[in-house]
């Protein structure tokens, strides 16, 4: 904790600076946190759908049925 002003009473400027900086802080904590979720949400999203569209490759490819046509 920071040392109280030794020069009078605590005067309601100085409760709404000290707020302001502790706001201040947070809102950047919550910044940094959202652009981190942000990129690892794309990241993980991202390697879902490679490794969904690989198992669908690979399961067309074993069921897939060969059609001849002929015309006569």
């Amino acid at each position: 904790m920071s040392a109280r002003r030794s020069s009078g009473p605590i005067t309601p400027d100085d409760i709404k600076s000290k707020l302001h900086d502790i706001q201040g802080e947070a809102t950047q904590q919550v910044e940094d946190a959202k652009s981190q979720l942000i990129t690892a949400v794309s990241v993980i999203s991202l390697i879902l759908l490679i490794v969904m569209f690989l198992f669908g490759k690979r399961s067309g490819k074993r069921s897939s049925a060969v059609i001849e046509v002929r015309r006569g």
